[in-house]
């Protein structure tokens, strides 16, 4: 396999101080191993990262350009807001 023909890899890191992965580039590797690698190489030069994800971009899948009607049945289902819900005192961080 040629390096032209190797696939993409998003590449997601989680920092120091964040609790989430946040997407921070792409690159061409020709498997997991060398995109986590290349990953580490080129994103965490100074030392910021502490987890590192790598997709192969051809896995994503993702929402139509069309969000308004595709987010829109889920304001019809009012039982899935948590007005609906007593909470007992003990949960304080809701």
């Amino acid at each position: 396999m040629h390096m032209k023909d190797w696939p993409l890899w998003e590449v997601f890191i989680r920092s120091k101080q964040g609790l989430s992965h946040k997407h921070v580039g792409s690159l061409h590797a020709s498997d997991a191993a060398m995109a986590l690698e290349n990953a580490r190489d080129v994103y965490c030069r100074r030392n910021e990262g502490i987890s590192i994800w790598v997709v192969e971009s051809s896995h994503i899948h993702a929402s139509t350009e069309d969000a308004e009607a595709f987010f829109d049945p889920a304001n019809d289902k009012i039982y899935r807001h948590p007005t609906f819900y007593d909470l007992p005192d003990e949960v304080k961080h809701m």
